[in-house]
Order: C-alpha cells, then sequence, then structure tokens
C-alpha cells in the first residue's frame, strides 16, 4: 500500500524544469524580434531543447503570433520581408554600370533576395525581379 502511495506521488510530481530563453512579451505576426524581447523562463527539458538563443532569433520576423513566456523555434520565425504587397516600389534595371530606376508596386511579399513580381506604374506592365532594400526590386539585363 505504501508503495502504492510512493508511486502515485512520484507520477504528479511535476517534471524537472529548466532555464531557457523565452519571449518577455507578445509578439504579433509580422514583427520582427530583438534581443530585448527575450528573458530567462523556466521550462520543461523537452521544450528548451529547440529553442533559439536571442541571438539567433534577432532581426527574424514572426510567421505567427507568439506568446509571452513561450520559447521560440526556427519554425516560428523568418526573414524579415523588405517588400510587402502593394507597396510602392523602385524597379531598378542593372545592366554593369547602367542603372534605370521606375516606379512600381508589390504584387507579393518578399524578403531579400526572394523573387518578386512588380507591376510598373509607367508602362503597367507585369516584371519579375529581385527584392533587393526595402521598397526596391532589382532587375538584372542580359
Amino acid at each position: 500500500m505504501l508503495a502504492l502511495l510512493l508511486l502515485a506521488a512520484a507520477a504528479t510530481s511535476p517534471a524537472p524544469k529548466e532555464a531557457a530563453p523565452v519571449l518577455a512579451r507578445v509578439v504579433d505576426r509580422g514583427e520582427v524580434l530583438s534581443t530585448s524581447d527575450f528573458e530567462t523562463g523556466r521550462v520543461l527539458p523537452a521544450i528548451a531543447r529547440n529553442a533559439l538563443s536571442p541571438a539567433e532569433a534577432a532581426g527574424q520576423e514572426a510567421v505567427r503570433r507568439l506568446n509571452a513566456g513561450a520559447p521560440v523555434r526556427s519554425s516560428d520565425l523568418t526573414a524579415p520581408r523588405v517588400v510587402r504587397r502593394g507597396d510602392a516600389v523602385t524597379i531598378a534595371v542593372v545592366s554593369g554600370a547602367l542603372r534605370i530606376a521606375s516606379p512600381g508596386r508589390a504584387l507579393a511579399d518578399a524578403a531579400r533576395g526572394d523573387n518578386v513580381r512588380v507591376v510598373s506604374l509607367a508602362t503597367n506592365r507585369t516584371l519579375e525581379g529581385v527584392a533587393a532594400a526595402p521598397g526596391e526590386v532589382r532587375i538584372t539585363a542580359q
């Protein structure tokens, strides 16, 4: 009987927790994280195992809403978008030292280095380029 009580007490005791970086506040989808968004919290070892450090997560964008007190995993983050759908962009056609710029509008979101379709406001044509910087899409002439 005493053995059953000890077994039941062991089964209901909380699992040991370990220190891991967790979010200090709620982070909404699309927000870019910084190291100041983190604090040290106690979580289960299985959860802490895949948690990113604040340095690894800094500069990354949340793909969904992240709750305060939760560790951040690599699947929760993506590279920050430099071009957003509907934003005004500069379309730059580059060939060697020659650079021609034209106003345009982005048709999709894109991170730096991603392909993105844009509409040239000067010609009303759809073009595809590479997101190069915030508000800039580069097309390389061949």
